[in-house]
């Protein structure tokens, strides 16, 4: 079943490749959405997939790409949106 989750992530996430490596991620898992830097520092991701895809995204959101530090993660179900491709933004 296709769900959507809104996920925000914190810490040195901005600079260093976390959304060219979540989209990379996320292509490899099938799932579809959208990532941007937010102006806080954070990243803020919408993706859409199956829930076990979705989950393995939100176990390597956890760490990200080689020069990041997450130091927080927040997700949370949304309205599944049918989402096409990755986009960064």
């Amino acid at each position: 079943m296709l769900k959507h989750l809104n996920i925000r992530v914190t810490g040195r996430v901005q600079g260093v490749f976390f959304r060219l490596a979540a989209k990379d991620k996320a292509e490899s898992l099938r799932l579809a959405g959208v990532a941007r830097n937010e102006p806080d520092g954070s990243v803020r991701l919408e993706v859409e997939g199956e829930e076990a895809d979705l989950q393995r995204f939100v176990d390597w959101c956890r760490s990200g790409s080689e020069y990041a530090w997450v130091k927080g993660l927040e997700a949370e179900e949304g309205t599944v949106q049918r989402l096409a491709g990755f986009l960064i933004r």
